[in-house]
């Protein structure tokens, strides 16, 4: 049973998540995975379903809060909107200003959620290697991808709410990254900075109805194929690191909604400026995942 306290933590936890969303090339699964709250929030996610929608247009509330775990996705939510609202502008600033120190300190971070969530698995056989083989190929293909020119029709702007909704609760790969992939990050951004009523709806409805199919497989991979899932995961989580290294040369730009230019395809190139800082911002975050680690541990055993 949940007190106070917890549903507080739970909130900080989200934070976590919606700092890291903001990040491009950042995504807020990967803070789940590190704070420990990755399968609860697939779960109950998934049991937004007909059975407890049901529930809640028949008026019945209070078992459809009850139903979808609305407690632990109330706080994390909530906690995800105030990161979004209120640290949004200071880590967009801190990101313009000092990006080598702030993707370095995200390297840590992804590095050690990387080690730490494969430890959960005990016993590594060829299947588990080559699922994490495959997980490391494809976040890092993902990453070297050029971003592509694509329709404007309402059907892939659907198809992008439902992809770029799944990416943001994987470990490793954002949402946003993923629409710059698929050519429409621009395209939704100026929709929102217009009010585009239509295309808004259109996309919310994609990413409502991918995140709830997407949800009810990874929970189902979760419970049935743990570890195999697991190693998948890691996987991505490392192969994203080519997305995440400090050092960068810009070898396409892109302008923005607000008329700002901004890097559309990166090249990493050898550290040249910042070496010591970056390192030990690296240790930072490693470190910041190694005490949060052994303090869950801690808590699960007193459990």
């Amino acid at each position: 049973m949940r007190k106070s306290k917890d549903y507080l933590l739970l909130a900080l936890k989200g934070m976590g998540m919606g700092a890291a969303d903001v990040v491009p090339g950042v995504s807020g699964g990967t803070i789940a995975f590190i704070v420990g709250i990755y399968e609860e929030l697939i779960d109950s996610i998934k049991s937004i379903n007909l059975k407890t929608i049901k529930l809640f247009f028949t008026l019945r509330w209070v078992a459809f809060f009850k139903a979808i775990n609305g407690s632990f996705l109330f706080s994390v939510l909530a906690g995800i909107l105030i990161s979004v609202f209120s640290l949004a502008k200071l880590i967009t600033w801190l990101l313009e200003t000092h990006p080598i120190l702030v993707w370095s300190f995200f390297f840590g971070l992804v590095l050690a959620s990387t080690y730490f969530v494969s430890k959960q698995i005990e016993i590594w056989d060829w299947k588990r290697w080559l699922s994490f083989v495959i997980g490391v190929g494809t976040a890092y293909y993902i990453t070297i991808a050029t971003p592509a020119q694509t329709p404007d029709s309402l059907l892939f702007i659907f198809m992008c709410g439902a992809i770029a909704i799944c990416a943001m609760i994987l470990p490793g790969i954002s949402g946003s990254f993923i629409l710059l992939l698929m050519g429409k990050y621009e395209f939704i951004m100026n929709a929102v900075k217009s009010l585009d009523i239509v295309i808004i709806i259109i996309f919310a409805v994609g990413a409502a109805i991918g995140l709830i199919l997407f949800s009810n497989v990874l929970s189902y991979l979760l419970k049935n194929f743990h570890d195999i899932t697991i190693s998948v995961l890691s996987g991505f989580m490392l192969g994203s690191l080519n997305k995440v290294w400090p050092w960068k040369e810009t070898i396409q730009t892109f302008t923005d909604s607000h008329g700002n230019i901004k890097p559309l395809i990166e090249q990493n190139v050898l550290p040249n400026e910042y070496l010591w800082q970056a390192i030990l911002l690296m240790i930072m975050g490693f470190l910041m995942v190694y005490i949060v680690e052994k303090i869950s541990g801690k808590k699960e055993k007193h459990e």
